[in-house]
């Protein structure tokens, strides 16, 4: 059963919504992001990522086989039309019970979802990302600008900010117009919103201190994203 009021409000055609999850430890959360490997598709040493993809059957996690992940260009001017595999999540942080309750929450939303377009909601996808930046050189959280994913919806939870500033995340109904939303999300925050109506965006990071700055996330995605059956990278 769904409990928050924020969910039983929640529209799936326009809307967002931003929780605060307070009862989680981000701080184990946290030490799983040490061990990311660098993003390959992107130039700069800027971004380390992992990805895998879950089922929640009996209000379990069922971890999915590996995937890499697709996007075509009209999603992602910058890597799309590229077959991105990436390490999977570890499963050390995969049993935690912090990390469940985070993919547990965004999946109720995915339930409401999966009413409004006739679809089962049996596929999430998390991404588990950190930016850096140091004092010569800025971080970009969303290198390809403002964008949608090509899903249904998309949540994004923020485990950490070390001696960083920026990294606002903004919602956008259309790319020309004013956002909707814009706010730096503290530890614990969770924004989540339909991604067929919202674009959405995240700025900069620079570091506040002569040491690398780190921002923390993870960014899920209903359904995931696969290659098509029949793609054929050129």
């Amino acid at each position: 059963m769904l409990k928050s009021q924020k969910k039983l409000n929640f529209n799936c055609l326009n809307d967002y919504v931003l929780e605060t999850l307070n009862t989680l430890n981000l701080e184990r959360l946290d030490d799983s992001f040490n061990n990311l490997p660098a993003d390959p598709y992107i130039a700069e040493n800027y971004r380390f990522r992992r990805l895998s993809s879950f089922n929640i059957v009996n209000n379990q996690l069922v971890k999915l086989p590996h995937s890499p992940l697709f996007q075509s260009k009209k999603y992602n001017p910058l890597v799309g039309d590229v077959v991105r595999d990436y390490a999977e999540l570890e499963q050390n942080l995969v049993e935690l019970p912090d990390f469940q309750t985070i993919v547990r929450e965004f999946f109720e939303f995915c339930q409401l979802c999966s009413d409004v377009n006739q679809i089962k909601a049996n596929e999430i996808s998390v991404h588990q990302i950190r930016t850096v930046a140091n004092p010569q050189e800025v971080g970009y959280p969303a290198p390809e600008g403002i964008h949608r994913d090509g899903v249904t919806l998309v949540g994004i939870f923020s485990v950490s900010r070390h001696k960083i500033e920026g990294a606002a995340t903004s919602l956008y109904k259309s790319k020309d117009q004013d956002p909707v939303f814009n706010k730096i999300l503290n530890p614990g925050e969770f924004v989540i919103f339909s991604d067929r109506q919202l674009f959405h965006f995240t700025s900069v990071i620079k570091a506040t201190t002569a040491e690398v700055g780190t921002r923390d996330v993870f960014v899920l995605t209903y359904p995931g994203l696969r290659p098509p059956k029949d793609w054929v990278q050129a």
